[in-house]
């Protein structure tokens, strides 16, 4: 018996949540009991700690100019401490808006326009985005995909590392969408190689907190005090505690010399970076008081996957579902079926009235692919199931 509240679900039609409107320009109704399965938030109600510190917030505070406290500063330390065993220390947090704006804000300032960034893919879109938007080039690392699991092709990886034109890597970890936590020999032997080559690590570890039973996250900057001072690390709760509209996010950069480049560049663009006053209430209640909430919620998640998994095994073989070591985005192959990617998308919208993120905006290799968000009430997970057995019943 849970503890929390994981069933209820506000339906979010009309409020800018972009993935609920985009259902209904496919004729989703708004009395449907159809979620969407796409865009990394949740559908659980908010943990009523982070509630109340907000109500608190909004009964006693002016919401005036407002810098993160030493308390806030020292929560998120805690957390780090707490959940990953990582020392990390208060001076090393700079603050950003999202993790999404701190890559991007990473790749203006350590690279040029015309050096290389380099991707393990498939991967996250917004990462493609951030190395083409601003005039670098995508130095591109297929991974290794060994059915149901993927791993980092690391004779590629350091040829390509090697180009004294490769400035950077921006390491997804836990990985989304293919889910995996990478292992410390993983992240050691990337460390060994980025130094070797000088190639500066922005490790993008906002699912860090969503291990599922049996992994362990590392943090990056963890792994040695050489790759500690050549890295810096993106995290936010924005992920674990359903939190990315208050827009808070937390970057630590233990080298003071990279730390001051990152100040300098964010001052070009906002005189005083800051984050929104409520955005800090939130983060400071969830990392002190909403661990049990979280724990509970991985626990969902791991539910739904099984769910899923074992409704594939039974009815749709052909499917591959990947292993989920970490996040709560599942990577499916529907290749398997013997359609076409975009067949397989108009049948899931159309017929389904299944809404995931499409895997080909991941990359070419994702052709065939979808990635699912777990985190909803499970009920959604055996309806949607049902619907798609009912769609594809023949093909």
């Amino acid at each position: 018996m849970l503890k929390y509240d994981f069933d209820t679900v506000h339906k979010r039609h009309h409020t800018g949540a972009f993935k609920w409107d985009e259902m209904m320009k496919y004729g989703v109704k708004e009395d449907e009991d159809i979620i969407p399965f796409s865009v990394a938030d949740m559908e659980f109600v908010t943990a009523p700690e982070i509630i109340d510190a907000l109500k608190h917030e909004l009964d006693s505070s002016v919401m005036g100019y407002a810098n993160p406290t030493d308390s806030y500063l020292d929560a998120v330390c805690s957390w780090q401490k707490t959940r990953h065993n990582w020392n990390a220390q208060p001076e090393w947090i700079l603050p950003s808006h999202g993790v999404v704006d701190a890559f991007f804000e990473a790749v203006k300032t350590y690279t040029r326009p015309g050096e290389g960034v380099m991707l393990t893919t498939p991967v996250y879109y917004p990462m493609y985005d951030a190395i083409r938007l601003t005039g670098r080039v995508l130095v591109d690392s297929p991974m290794l995909n060994y059915g149901t699991r993927y791993g980092i092709d690391f004779a590629d990886l350091e040829r390509k590392a090697s180009d004294p034109d490769t400035k950077m890597f921006i390491l997804c970890s836990p990985h989304n969408p293919c889910g995996r936590v990478w292992t410390r020999a993983e992240l050691e032997r990337i460390a060994d190689i980025c130094l070797k080559h000088d190639v500066l690590v922005v490790s993008d570890e906002i699912h860090a907190d969503l291990i599922m039973p049996g992994h362990v996250h590392t943090v990056y900057a963890s792994l040695s005090e050489e790759a500690a001072n050549n890295c810096i690390v993106c995290t936010a709760p924005s992920k674990t505690f359903n939190l990315a509209g208050l827009q808070t996010s937390n970057i630590f950069i233990p080298n003071p010399e990279l730390r001051s480049k990152f100040l300098a560049s964010l001052k070009l663009s906002n005189t005083n970076p800051k984050c929104n006053i409520l955005g800090y209430r939130a983060c400071e209640a969830a990392y002190r008081q909403c661990g049990e909430w979280l724990d509970e919620c991985i626990s969902v998640i791991d539910t739904n996957r099984k769910v899923i998994a074992d409704f594939m095994a039974r009815e749709f073989p052909a499917v591959k579902v990947y292993d989920l070591e970490g996040t709560y985005l599942l990577w499916l192959d529907f290749n398997g079926l013997g359609l076409d990617y975009r067949e397989i998308e108009h049948i899931n919208h159309y017929e389904a009235r299944l809404f995931f993120d499409e895997g080909y905006v991941f990359g070419k290799q994702g052709e065939g692919f979808e990635r699912w968000n777990l985190a909803c009430p499970t009920r959604y997970i055996h309806e949607a199931l049902e619907r798609m057995k009912k769609a594809y019943s023949g093909r």
